[in-house]
């Protein structure tokens, strides 16, 4: 057995002095990362208002959320490699000037056919914060330092959707759910001012990474790696789950529980909370023991959060409570997890960081994506929550047991399998 103790590539190059601080790069970083999710959670409070609004079904609506995952989920297979080419910068400015344009196209939708579309280009405009995010830190970090600020952004990542939904209730109760829109393109404006501002240039230009020759070799090179395909696993089944709980959770909270818009946005703090407190028993302990064998101390939470909605969703009436506890012990393991596969998946492949953001990022929102379409499909949110999510977990469980085994891709290996 090969358990990990260094997740660094062996032939990995010296670091420099970096162009921007570690603290700067959190900063940033979180702040793009954000915005996918802050988009998310922003809309679920009215999700149910949405119905009434347009005189449409809860299948319709949830399609609102399945399109912007899918727009997510595959822009990132694009604007991930542009960013290698064109640099991160001009890519950032075009895909947030996608993400306006749709915001403004949600806020004027005069039906439901048109708020999905406009949701679908929001997923596309918002996919470059998670692809350029991760890509620039590993442009300029490796080692324990990109550990380290892959566990700050998620910190910060956890503030965002910690208050979307406490906004987007409040938003909705006082202004309408049309208000919750103009919310999202004063967003989409400070995230291009930061990116033409305070984000510097960490690659240089390079139009042959782009190339659909150049393309086809660097995912092909990704995918035929197993180290990086299940650290993408662990990652889609844990980090995944958050967006496919998405989908369900108001419809529970709201209907089956009788939460308000604003009680549910504000219940929504547990789960954030417990993201956020193991985020930062993680940064505590990570100076200690190393990212890497935090990651099974994460399982084991992502293990009792599942067996927990497994069993207890099946056998009582849905309170807060029952939904929300499970749930927060979910999203506590999770914090522990991410940092480390993050990092791992990343590490072996500096020559294609933003290739291997892209597609790290594909794996996250592409499980959110299918979680959701499975939830759907289900009928029952209860239902749903009690058997998708834990699924889930297993595959994560599963990959990671697997993944440990394998030696870390040298960079000999690299060369051969692209």
């Amino acid at each position: 057995m090969n358990m990990r103790t260094d997740i660094n590539p062996a032939l990995d190059l010296v670091e420099t002095a970096p162009i921007m601080s570690e603290r700067r790069v959190s900063l940033i970083g979180g702040l793009m990362v954000a915005i996918g999710p802050i988009s998310l959670a922003l809309f679920t409070p009215a999700m149910p208002e949405i119905v009434q609004a347009f005189g449409t079904t809860e299948a319709a609506v949830k399609m609102t959320l399945s399109l912007y995952f899918g727009g997510f989920a595959f822009a990132q297979l694009v604007c991930g490699p542009l960013s290698d080419g064109f640099g991160r910068r001009p890519i950032t400015l075009a895909f947030m000037a996608i993400y306006l344009a749709a915001s403004v196209l949600a806020l004027m939708a005069p039906n439901i056919e048109t708020l999905v579309v406009a949701r679908f280009l929001q997923g596309v405009g918002a996919a470059v914060g998670v692809s350029v995010a991760r890509a620039v830190v590993r442009d300029v970090f490796t080692h324990e330092r990109s550990a380290r600020i892959m566990n700050m952004i998620g910190i910060l990542l956890a503030l965002g959707p910690a208050i979307a939904p406490t906004l987007g209730g409040l938003t909705m109760e006082f202004f309408g759910w049309h208000a919750i829109f103009i919310v999202m393109v004063l967003l989409g404006g400070v995230v291009m001012l930061v990116a033409i501002f305070a984000l510097r240039e960490t690659v240089t230009r390079d139009l042959s990474r782009i190339r659909p020759a150049a393309l086809l070799t660097s995912y092909g090179s990704l995918f035929r790696s197993p180290y990086f395909v299940l650290c993408c696993l662990v990652i889609a089944g844990t980090t995944g789950a958050i967006y496919t709980q998405a989908t369900v959770l108001a419809f529970i909270l709201m209907e089956r529980v009788g939460l308000t818009p604003t009680q549910f946005g504000v219940g929504m703090l547990m789960q954030t909370a417990n993201f956020m407190a193991g985020a930062i028993v993680m940064r505590i302990f990570m100076k200690r023991y190393g990212a890497t064998r935090m990651v099974p101390v994460g399982l084991v939470f992502v293990a009792i959060g599942s067996i927990a909605m497994a069993i207890l969703l099946r056998t009582y009436e849905p309170s807060f409570l029952l939904v929300m506890v499970p749930v927060g012990i979910y999203a506590f393991g999770i914090a522990m997890i991410s940092p480390a596969m993050m990092t791992a998946a990343m590490a072996p492949f500096p020559e294609n960081a933003g290739a291997a953001s892209a597609m790290m990022g594909f794996f996250q929102m592409g499980a959110g994506m299918v979680g959701g379409a499975a939830a759907a499909l289900m009928g029952d949110p209860v239902n749903a929550l009690a058997t998708v999510i834990p699924i889930m977990g297993l595959i994560a469980i599963v990959s990671w047991l697997v993944w440990r085994r394998l030696p870390e891709p040298s960079l000999m290996t690299r060369l051969t399998q692209a």
